[in-house]
């Protein structure tokens, strides 16, 4: 065996491990969205993760990944590589296209999981499933495209994403609050002088689970996104990752202590999850030192976000908006400040962060870029809800909503009490 054999065995190895742990992130992304939202709603929550991975993955498989990766089109959208099939030729990669199709699926379910949250406890189920198709069909492989396939316009301006602070996250985040301020905040959540009421979690140690789920996964979705085993900076990225993360939530422990004189542990969840968030743009291209301050800068940014979207009347049961959305778009702006040029080498000139001496050129792309990707994922959702509007209703019934969504549209609780065996002749009277 040759070793252009060997490296590509286990760069597909490394590949097909790294985006099982990404799509392990499902399961903490069902655990996070069931602890923060009540009993009665917990069901749902799962249906729609399901919704994410098998719809979304279909989708993906027939048209979305050609749509993102297929051959460019004027810079803005590929048009091969439909059902894995056609010319993919310019993927010139150590490893197969259906490996890297298995890569990239995961970052698309976890795009639309972000949505998810923002709109628990009062979505239609059916209008969920037609934005899921429209999310991993074409909303999130066209701003993809854009920025990671050969030949997408943001990235030949020199655009850089490494695992999706943008692409993923501030597009998932904006979209989000596109969704929840089009279908409203939940019964009771705001009262009539627009003061918010507290919904409290149901079960924060299975958020928390969820949460260490999620930030278990994030390694492999920031080392995975070398995309191999013999690339010198895992190391580095799965350090920045984890530092990010600390900082996210220690910076909330120490804040929400100072601000409410108690630590917030929803706050300090989504704290580590914003540091994650965060690091995710720049995580191969920063510092150790770097990954602390934005992971601080988010961890403190959430919580301003989630405030000032409650101060808006704007309902967002898990924080989605500000976690995903507002850091999503910090991390993406940071990488233009704090890109250091031995670690960013071989990306071509003026790849260099502001603080390094690389002026403002990096720093302006990644801006316009954010900007497009924002104005891209608010826009499209609204439309796309708008579409969904005339089909189906994009909101679950006033009595559904408070029976709650488990029994009023899944039609079982996901806690019950034990109960002696019912005949099957009883339940047919």
């Amino acid at each position: 065996m040759d070793l252009a054999t060997l490296a590509s065995g286990l760069d597909t190895v490394w590949v097909v491990l790294t985006a099982a742990m990404i799509l392990l992130m499902e399961g903490g992304f069902a655990l996070l969205e069931a602890g923060f939202v009540r009993q009665k709603n917990a069901v749902s929550i799962i249906m729609k993760v399901f919704v994410d991975i098998t719809f979304g993955a279909l989708i993906f498989y027939f048209f979305g990944f050609a749509i993102m990766y297929g051959k460019d089109l004027s810079g803005l959208i590929g048009t091969s590589g439909f059902f894995l099939g056609g010319d993919l030729s310019h993927i010139d990669l150590t490893i197969s296209h259906e490996t890297y199709w298995l890569f990239q699926c995961a970052f698309v379910i976890a795009v639309i999981s972000i949505v998810s949250g923002a709109v628990a406890e009062r979505i239609n189920f059916h209008a969920y499933i037609l934005f899921t198709i429209a999310m991993t069909g074409l909303i999130y492989p066209i701003a993809g495209h854009w920025v990671w396939s050969i030949g997408g316009w943001l990235g030949g301006l020199g655009m850089i994403d490494f695992a999706g602070s943008a692409v993923i996250h501030a597009l998932g985040g904006f979209a989000a609050l596109a969704a929840a301020v089009i279908i409203g905040p939940r019964i009771g959540k705001f009262t009539e002088d627009g003061t918010a009421n507290i919904v409290p979690p149901s079960n924060l140690p299975l958020a928390s689970v969820g949460a260490f789920i999620l930030w278990f996964g994030w390694f492999g979705f920031n080392s995975g996104s070398t995309l191999s085993a013999t690339n010198g900076s895992i190391g580095h990225i799965a350090l920045t990752t984890m530092l990010a993360a600390s900082a996210g939530g220690a910076t909330c422990i120490l804040f929400t202590m100072l601000r409410y004189r108690k630590s917030d542990p929803p706050m300090v969840i989504n704290g580590s999850l914003a540091g994650l968030v965060g690091i995710t743009a720049g995580c191969a291209f920063v510092s150790s030192g770097a990954a602390i301050l934005i992971g601080a800068v988010c961890g403190i940014a959430m919580v301003f976000a989630t405030e000032y979207l409650e101060s808006k009347k704007i309902d967002d049961p898990v924080g989605a908006f500000a976690v995903h959305g507002v850091s999503g778009s910090i991390g993406t702006l940071a990488v233009g400040l704090f890109a250091k040029p031995e670690l960013i080498e071989g990306l071509g000139q003026g790849y260099t962060g502001l603080f390094y001496g690389g002026g403002f050129q990096l720093l302006g792309v990644q801006a316009l870029g954010l900007a497009i990707i924002i104005v891209w994922g608010f826009a499209t959702t609204w439309v796309v809800f708008k579409l969904i509007r005339l089909v189906v209703p994009v909101r679950v019934s006033r009595d559904e909503e408070l029976v709650g969504l488990d029994v009023g549209i899944h039609g079982v609780p996901a806690y019950s009490q034990d109960t002696d065996f019912i005949e099957l002749d009883q339940l047919k009277r």
